[in-house]
Protein backbone atom coordinates (compact mmCIF):
# COMPACT_ATOMS: atom_id res chain seq x y z
CA UNK A 1 0.00 0.00 0.00
CA UNK A 2 1.13 3.33 -0.84
CA UNK A 3 1.37 5.71 2.57
CA UNK A 4 1.02 9.08 2.36
CA UNK A 5 1.97 10.71 5.35
CA UNK A 6 0.23 13.36 7.34
CA UNK A 7 1.96 16.54 7.18
CA UNK A 8 0.13 19.39 8.99
CA UNK A 9 1.76 19.32 12.30
CA UNK A 10 3.96 21.96 11.26
CA UNK A 11 1.07 24.11 10.39
CA UNK A 12 -0.57 23.31 13.66
CA UNK A 13 2.55 24.05 15.71
CA UNK A 14 2.60 27.50 14.68
CA UNK A 15 -0.63 28.21 15.56
CA UNK A 16 -1.25 31.14 18.33
CA UNK A 17 -3.30 30.56 21.05
CA UNK A 18 -4.85 34.32 21.25
CA UNK A 19 -6.87 33.69 18.24
CA UNK A 20 -8.86 31.39 20.03
CA UNK A 21 -10.35 33.42 22.87
CA UNK A 22 -13.71 35.13 23.63
CA UNK A 23 -15.37 36.98 26.13
CA UNK A 24 -17.11 34.44 29.01
CA UNK A 25 -18.40 36.50 31.71
CA UNK A 26 -18.42 35.40 35.29
CA UNK A 27 -22.09 34.73 35.14
CA UNK A 28 -22.19 32.88 32.52
CA UNK A 29 -20.21 30.39 33.65
CA UNK A 30 -22.55 27.54 35.21
CA UNK A 31 -22.00 27.43 39.18
CA UNK A 32 -24.41 25.13 40.01
CA UNK A 33 -26.08 21.85 38.08
CA UNK A 34 -29.72 22.00 37.10
CA UNK A 35 -32.20 20.04 38.69
CA UNK A 36 -33.02 18.07 35.48
CA UNK A 37 -30.34 16.53 34.14
CA UNK A 38 -31.85 16.47 30.10
CA UNK A 39 -33.59 20.03 30.64
CA UNK A 40 -30.27 21.91 29.74
CA UNK A 41 -30.50 23.48 26.06
CA UNK A 42 -29.26 21.84 23.47
CA UNK A 43 -27.31 23.73 20.54
CA UNK A 44 -27.38 22.02 17.30
CA UNK A 45 -24.90 22.62 14.09
CA UNK A 46 -25.26 20.64 11.05
CA UNK A 47 -23.94 21.40 7.83
CA UNK A 48 -23.01 25.46 8.68
CA UNK A 49 -26.65 26.09 10.13
CA UNK A 50 -27.19 26.49 13.82
CA UNK A 51 -30.65 25.91 15.63
CA UNK A 52 -31.57 24.81 19.30
CA UNK A 53 -33.74 22.56 21.34
CA UNK A 54 -33.63 21.08 25.18
CA UNK A 55 -30.96 18.21 25.57
CA UNK A 56 -34.09 15.42 26.11
CA UNK A 57 -34.46 16.08 22.12
CA UNK A 58 -31.12 14.88 21.13
CA UNK A 59 -32.15 11.68 19.71
CA UNK A 60 -33.91 13.03 17.05
CA UNK A 61 -31.09 14.71 16.20
CA UNK A 62 -28.62 11.55 15.59
CA UNK A 63 -29.35 9.63 12.66
CA UNK A 64 -30.63 6.08 12.89
CA UNK A 65 -27.95 3.67 12.58
CA UNK A 66 -25.10 5.92 14.88
CA UNK A 67 -23.11 4.46 16.84
CA UNK A 68 -22.45 6.66 20.09
CA UNK A 69 -19.08 6.28 22.15
CA UNK A 70 -19.23 7.46 25.48
CA UNK A 71 -16.53 7.52 28.36
CA UNK A 72 -17.65 5.73 31.44
CA UNK A 73 -15.18 7.16 33.65
CA UNK A 74 -15.96 7.39 36.87
CA UNK A 75 -14.66 10.84 39.34
CA UNK A 76 -12.87 10.19 42.51
CA UNK A 77 -12.96 11.77 45.75
CA UNK A 78 -9.34 12.86 44.55
CA UNK A 79 -9.38 16.12 47.07
CA UNK A 80 -7.46 15.22 50.51
CA UNK A 81 -8.23 18.07 52.80
CA UNK A 82 -4.92 17.59 56.14
CA UNK A 83 -4.80 19.99 59.29
CA UNK A 84 -0.79 20.20 60.99
CA UNK A 85 -0.85 20.90 64.32
CA UNK A 86 -0.03 24.23 64.03
CA UNK A 87 -3.58 24.52 62.30
CA UNK A 88 -1.99 24.71 58.70
CA UNK A 89 -4.31 23.67 55.80
CA UNK A 90 -2.40 21.33 53.31
CA UNK A 91 -4.73 20.13 50.50
CA UNK A 92 -3.55 17.03 48.32
CA UNK A 93 -5.29 16.08 45.18
CA UNK A 94 -4.53 12.74 43.64
CA UNK A 95 -3.61 12.55 40.41
CA UNK A 96 -2.92 9.19 39.14
CA UNK A 97 -1.54 5.94 40.90
CA UNK A 98 2.24 5.12 40.94
CA UNK A 99 2.92 1.85 43.17
CA UNK A 100 1.12 0.23 42.22
CA UNK A 101 0.66 2.05 38.51
CA UNK A 102 -2.21 0.36 37.27
CA UNK A 103 -5.90 2.10 38.19
CA UNK A 104 -7.58 -0.74 39.48
CA UNK A 105 -5.05 -2.67 41.42
CA UNK A 106 -4.31 0.63 43.27
CA UNK A 107 -8.17 1.23 44.12
CA UNK A 108 -8.23 -1.84 45.30
CA UNK A 109 -4.85 -1.63 47.42
CA UNK A 110 -5.05 -2.50 51.15
CA UNK A 111 -3.20 -0.76 53.86
CA UNK A 112 -1.10 1.29 51.47
CA UNK A 113 -0.59 3.66 47.87
CA UNK A 114 1.33 5.71 46.43
CA UNK A 115 0.42 8.52 44.31
CA UNK A 116 1.47 11.31 42.17
CA UNK A 117 -0.26 14.54 43.77
CA UNK A 118 -0.47 18.09 43.45
CA UNK A 119 0.15 19.17 47.15
CA UNK A 120 -1.57 23.05 47.60
CA UNK A 121 0.05 24.95 50.42
CA UNK A 122 2.97 23.20 50.27
CA UNK A 123 5.71 25.84 51.69
CA UNK A 124 3.60 25.01 55.08
CA UNK A 125 4.62 20.94 54.65
CA UNK A 126 8.69 21.09 54.77
CA UNK A 127 8.69 17.51 56.56
CA UNK A 128 6.41 15.23 58.54
CA UNK A 129 3.36 12.81 58.58
CA UNK A 130 0.17 14.26 58.15
CA UNK A 131 -2.90 12.61 59.59
CA UNK A 132 -6.61 12.48 59.22
CA UNK A 133 -9.11 10.51 61.57
CA UNK A 134 -11.82 9.11 60.11
CA UNK A 135 -14.82 7.27 61.19
CA UNK A 136 -16.43 3.83 60.01
CA UNK A 137 -19.31 1.75 62.03
CA UNK A 138 -18.13 4.66 64.80
CA UNK A 139 -14.45 3.40 65.04
CA UNK A 140 -11.94 5.93 64.26
CA UNK A 141 -9.40 5.20 61.91
CA UNK A 142 -6.19 7.34 60.58
CA UNK A 143 -4.79 7.99 57.06
CA UNK A 144 -1.50 9.32 57.01
CA UNK A 145 0.27 10.66 53.98
CA UNK A 146 3.40 11.15 53.23
CA UNK A 147 6.18 12.73 50.98
CA UNK A 148 8.66 10.51 48.89
CA UNK A 149 9.80 12.43 45.98
CA UNK A 150 9.56 15.80 44.27
CA UNK A 151 8.07 15.06 40.21
CA UNK A 152 8.17 17.49 37.30
CA UNK A 153 5.51 19.91 38.80
CA UNK A 154 4.02 17.47 41.18
CA UNK A 155 5.29 15.15 44.40
CA UNK A 156 4.95 11.28 44.85
CA UNK A 157 2.89 11.02 48.38
CA UNK A 158 2.94 7.64 50.23
CA UNK A 159 -0.78 6.90 51.89
CA UNK A 160 -1.20 4.67 54.68
CA UNK A 161 -4.28 3.71 56.65
CA UNK A 162 -4.75 1.46 59.71
CA UNK A 163 -7.81 -0.35 58.69
CA UNK A 164 -6.66 -3.70 57.41
CA UNK A 165 -9.43 -4.60 55.16
CA UNK A 166 -10.33 -0.87 53.79
CA UNK A 167 -9.20 -0.57 50.26
CA UNK A 168 -7.88 2.67 49.00
CA UNK A 169 -11.34 3.70 47.02
CA UNK A 170 -13.07 3.04 50.51
CA UNK A 171 -10.77 5.29 51.49
CA UNK A 172 -11.07 8.40 49.47
CA UNK A 173 -15.25 7.74 49.80
CA UNK A 174 -14.50 8.26 53.73
CA UNK A 175 -11.98 10.94 53.40
CA UNK A 176 -11.79 12.55 50.14
CA UNK A 177 -13.67 15.27 48.29
CA UNK A 178 -15.14 15.85 44.46
CA UNK A 179 -12.59 17.73 42.66
CA UNK A 180 -15.32 20.32 40.74
CA UNK A 181 -13.38 22.71 38.67
CA UNK A 182 -11.51 25.40 40.01
CA UNK A 183 -13.48 27.85 38.39
CA UNK A 184 -16.80 27.54 39.83
CA UNK A 185 -14.87 29.24 42.76
CA UNK A 186 -17.31 27.16 45.96
CA UNK A 187 -16.72 24.75 47.73
CA UNK A 188 -17.73 20.88 47.05
CA UNK A 189 -21.44 20.68 47.97
CA UNK A 190 -23.43 17.36 48.92
CA UNK A 191 -25.28 17.37 45.13
CA UNK A 192 -21.85 17.19 43.51
CA UNK A 193 -21.45 13.95 44.55
CA UNK A 194 -24.24 12.98 42.17
CA UNK A 195 -24.15 15.23 39.67
CA UNK A 196 -20.23 15.59 39.10
CA UNK A 197 -20.68 12.07 38.17
CA UNK A 198 -22.15 10.80 34.90
CA UNK A 199 -25.38 7.94 35.26
CA UNK A 200 -22.81 5.86 33.34
CA UNK A 201 -19.73 5.95 35.12
CA UNK A 202 -18.10 2.38 35.80
CA UNK A 203 -14.35 2.61 36.36
CA UNK A 204 -12.62 4.79 39.27
CA UNK A 205 -9.51 7.13 37.68
CA UNK A 206 -10.87 10.55 37.04
CA UNK A 207 -10.19 13.55 38.79
CA UNK A 208 -12.62 15.79 36.60
CA UNK A 209 -16.17 14.38 35.01
CA UNK A 210 -16.07 13.84 31.18
CA UNK A 211 -18.77 16.38 31.32
CA UNK A 212 -20.60 16.04 28.18
CA UNK A 213 -22.15 13.52 29.65
CA UNK A 214 -23.58 14.98 32.64
CA UNK A 215 -26.63 15.35 30.33
CA UNK A 216 -28.06 12.15 29.87
CA UNK A 217 -30.31 9.75 31.36
CA UNK A 218 -32.11 6.64 31.63
CA UNK A 219 -35.18 7.89 29.35
CA UNK A 220 -32.47 9.67 26.90
CA UNK A 221 -30.65 6.05 26.52
CA UNK A 222 -34.12 4.76 25.54
CA UNK A 223 -34.99 6.67 23.19
CA UNK A 224 -31.69 6.50 21.59
CA UNK A 225 -32.05 2.46 21.68
CA UNK A 226 -35.79 2.64 20.43
CA UNK A 227 -33.63 4.59 17.21
CA UNK A 228 -31.93 1.68 16.61
CA UNK A 229 -28.45 4.29 17.80
CA UNK A 230 -25.59 1.90 18.96
CA UNK A 231 -23.69 2.34 22.07
CA UNK A 232 -20.38 1.72 22.99
CA UNK A 233 -18.25 2.36 25.70
CA UNK A 234 -14.60 2.92 26.66
CA UNK A 235 -12.35 4.56 29.38
CA UNK A 236 -10.25 7.39 29.34
CA UNK A 237 -9.31 9.18 33.04
CA UNK A 238 -9.46 12.73 32.92
CA UNK A 239 -6.70 14.13 34.62
CA UNK A 240 -6.03 17.70 35.97
CA UNK A 241 -4.04 18.67 33.10
CA UNK A 242 -7.56 18.93 31.37
CA UNK A 243 -7.74 22.58 33.02
CA UNK A 244 -4.07 23.05 32.42
CA UNK A 245 -4.24 26.49 30.59
CA UNK A 246 -2.12 26.78 27.33
CA UNK A 247 0.73 29.50 28.37
CA UNK A 248 2.75 29.55 25.50
CA UNK A 249 2.08 32.03 22.69
CA UNK A 250 1.97 28.95 20.13
CA UNK A 251 0.70 25.73 20.25
CA UNK A 252 4.12 23.77 19.30
CA UNK A 253 5.25 24.98 22.76
CA UNK A 254 2.56 23.63 25.11
CA UNK A 255 2.89 20.41 26.61
CA UNK A 256 -0.30 18.22 26.46
CA UNK A 257 -0.85 16.13 29.29
CA UNK A 258 -0.58 12.04 29.27
CA UNK A 259 -4.55 10.56 29.80
CA UNK A 260 -4.99 6.58 29.67
CA UNK A 261 -7.21 4.60 27.46
CA UNK A 262 -8.64 1.41 28.36
CA UNK A 263 -11.16 -0.53 25.90
CA UNK A 264 -12.77 -3.62 25.20
CA UNK A 265 -11.79 -5.77 21.80
CA UNK A 266 -15.25 -6.11 21.78
CA UNK A 267 -15.90 -2.44 21.64
CA UNK A 268 -12.91 -1.59 18.98
CA UNK A 269 -14.93 -4.70 16.97
CA UNK A 270 -18.07 -2.87 16.93
CA UNK A 271 -17.07 0.27 16.15
CA UNK A 272 -15.05 -0.84 13.26
CA UNK A 273 -17.68 -2.28 11.79
CA UNK A 274 -19.99 0.56 11.82
CA UNK A 275 -21.63 1.74 8.45
CA UNK A 276 -23.19 4.22 9.78
CA UNK A 277 -22.31 7.57 11.35
CA UNK A 278 -19.96 7.71 14.75
CA UNK A 279 -20.89 10.51 17.27
CA UNK A 280 -18.37 11.01 20.12
CA UNK A 281 -20.17 12.33 23.84
CA UNK A 282 -17.01 14.85 24.70
CA UNK A 283 -13.94 15.44 23.78
CA UNK A 284 -12.41 12.69 26.04
CA UNK A 285 -14.01 10.17 23.79
CA UNK A 286 -13.13 11.85 20.14
CA UNK A 287 -9.26 12.01 21.80
CA UNK A 288 -9.48 8.41 22.74
CA UNK A 289 -11.60 7.13 19.29
CA UNK A 290 -8.61 8.96 17.41
CA UNK A 291 -5.92 8.61 19.63
CA UNK A 292 -6.71 4.35 19.17
CA UNK A 293 -7.27 4.96 15.08
CA UNK A 294 -3.00 6.16 15.11
CA UNK A 295 -2.11 3.04 17.58
CA UNK A 296 -3.15 0.32 15.24
CA UNK A 297 -1.71 2.02 12.42
CA UNK A 298 1.67 2.47 14.41
CA UNK A 299 0.77 -1.61 14.65
CA UNK A 300 0.40 -1.83 10.77
CA UNK A 301 3.33 0.26 10.55
CA UNK A 302 5.50 -2.10 12.98
CA UNK A 303 6.50 1.44 14.87
CA UNK A 304 7.45 1.32 18.62
CA UNK A 305 5.04 1.22 21.40
CA UNK A 306 1.59 1.07 19.63
CA UNK A 307 0.41 1.22 23.42
CA UNK A 308 1.35 5.41 23.45
CA UNK A 309 0.63 8.20 21.19
CA UNK A 310 2.97 11.42 21.47
CA UNK A 311 1.75 15.14 21.15
CA UNK A 312 2.41 15.33 17.53
CA UNK A 313 2.35 11.97 16.41
CA UNK A 314 -0.43 11.96 14.67
CA UNK A 315 0.48 14.35 12.44
CA UNK A 316 3.52 12.67 11.14
CA UNK A 317 1.96 9.06 10.88
CA UNK A 318 0.53 7.47 7.37
CA UNK A 319 -2.80 8.50 6.81
CA UNK A 320 -4.21 5.78 3.88
CA UNK A 321 -5.60 3.05 6.42
CA UNK A 322 -9.40 2.80 7.27
CA UNK A 323 -10.67 2.71 10.41
CA UNK A 324 -11.66 -0.82 10.05
CA UNK A 325 -8.16 -1.90 9.00
CA UNK A 326 -6.96 0.34 12.18
CA UNK A 327 -9.61 -0.93 14.81
CA UNK A 328 -8.59 -4.60 13.99
CA UNK A 329 -4.85 -4.29 14.01
CA UNK A 330 -5.52 -3.31 17.33
CA UNK A 331 -7.65 -6.72 18.08
CA UNK A 332 -5.69 -8.91 15.93
CA UNK A 333 -2.75 -7.47 18.52
CA UNK A 334 -5.04 -8.18 21.54
CA UNK A 335 -5.48 -11.52 20.28
CA UNK A 336 -1.86 -12.75 19.71
CA UNK A 337 -0.73 -11.03 22.63
CA UNK A 338 -3.47 -12.73 24.77
CA UNK A 339 -5.50 -9.37 26.07
CA UNK A 340 -8.80 -8.67 26.94
CA UNK A 341 -8.34 -4.75 27.62
CA UNK A 342 -6.21 -3.10 25.21
CA UNK A 343 -4.64 -0.18 27.64
CA UNK A 344 -2.94 2.59 26.16
CA UNK A 345 -1.63 6.12 26.96
CA UNK A 346 -2.17 9.58 24.46
CA UNK A 347 -0.71 12.97 24.65
CA UNK A 348 -2.87 13.56 21.08
CA UNK A 349 -3.41 17.45 20.42
CA UNK A 350 -6.32 18.05 18.30
CA UNK A 351 -5.95 21.45 16.69
CA UNK A 352 -6.83 22.93 13.14
CA UNK A 353 -5.61 20.72 10.54
CA UNK A 354 -5.99 17.84 11.98
CA UNK A 355 -7.39 15.26 9.67
CA UNK A 356 -10.43 13.60 11.52
CA UNK A 357 -10.09 9.70 10.88
CA UNK A 358 -13.08 8.22 13.29
CA UNK A 359 -15.61 10.53 14.08
CA UNK A 360 -18.58 12.67 12.01
CA UNK A 361 -19.75 14.58 15.38
CA UNK A 362 -19.42 15.63 18.78
CA UNK A 363 -21.58 16.07 21.89
CA UNK A 364 -19.80 18.67 24.32
CA UNK A 365 -20.28 21.31 26.68
CA UNK A 366 -18.93 25.06 26.02
CA UNK A 367 -15.05 25.10 27.03
CA UNK A 368 -12.72 27.66 28.32
CA UNK A 369 -11.32 30.52 25.74
CA UNK A 370 -7.36 29.49 24.87
CA UNK A 371 -8.09 25.86 25.85
CA UNK A 372 -6.96 23.03 23.62
CA UNK A 373 -10.41 21.82 24.08
CA UNK A 374 -11.28 25.29 21.90
CA UNK A 375 -8.36 23.91 19.33
CA UNK A 376 -10.48 20.65 19.08
CA UNK A 377 -13.49 22.00 18.41
CA UNK A 378 -11.92 24.69 16.07
CA UNK A 379 -10.31 21.28 14.63
CA UNK A 380 -14.32 20.22 13.91
CA UNK A 381 -15.82 23.06 12.75
CA UNK A 382 -13.36 25.62 11.34
CA UNK A 383 -14.10 29.27 11.89
CA UNK A 384 -17.17 28.54 12.40
CA UNK A 385 -16.67 28.00 16.42
CA UNK A 386 -16.77 31.73 16.28
CA UNK A 387 -20.25 31.30 14.88
CA UNK A 388 -21.25 28.65 17.40
CA UNK A 389 -20.40 30.29 20.33
CA UNK A 390 -21.65 33.59 19.77
CA UNK A 391 -25.28 32.05 18.98
CA UNK A 392 -24.28 30.62 22.27
CA UNK A 393 -23.31 33.64 24.52
CA UNK A 394 -26.23 35.77 22.80
CA UNK A 395 -28.76 33.58 23.56
CA UNK A 396 -28.30 32.85 27.17
CA UNK A 397 -26.56 29.22 27.05
CA UNK A 398 -24.79 28.05 30.06
CA UNK A 399 -21.16 27.45 30.12
CA UNK A 400 -18.08 25.11 31.09
CA UNK A 401 -18.68 21.70 33.12
CA UNK A 402 -22.32 22.09 34.88
CA UNK A 403 -23.13 24.29 31.37
CA UNK A 404 -25.73 23.22 28.63
CA UNK A 405 -24.44 20.79 25.66
CA UNK A 406 -24.06 21.23 21.84
CA UNK A 407 -24.13 18.58 18.96
CA UNK A 408 -21.77 19.84 16.61
CA UNK A 409 -21.16 17.60 13.11
CA UNK A 410 -17.93 18.01 11.34
CA UNK A 411 -17.53 20.38 8.46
Amino acid sequence: MDCNINTNSLDAKQIQIADFTYDLPDHRIAKHPLENRDLSKLLIYKKGEISESVFENLPSEIADGTTMVFNNTKVIQARLIFHKETGARIEIFCLEPLKPADYNLAFQACGSSTWKCIVGNARKWKFGVLKMPFYLDEEEYCLTAEQQEVLDGAQEILFTWNHPSLSFSDVLEQTGKIPIPPYLNRDTEATDLVRYQTVYSKYEGSVAAPTAGLHFTEDVFSRLKAKNINREELTLHVGAGTFKPVKSELIGDHEMHTEHIQVTRESLESISKTTGQIVAVGTTSVRSLESLYWMGVKILTQQENPHLLKQWEAYQLPINYSVKESYQAICSHMEKNDLTLFNAATQIIIAPGYDFKVISGLVTNFHQPQSTLLLLISALVGDNWKKIYRYALENNFRFLSYGDSSLLMKE
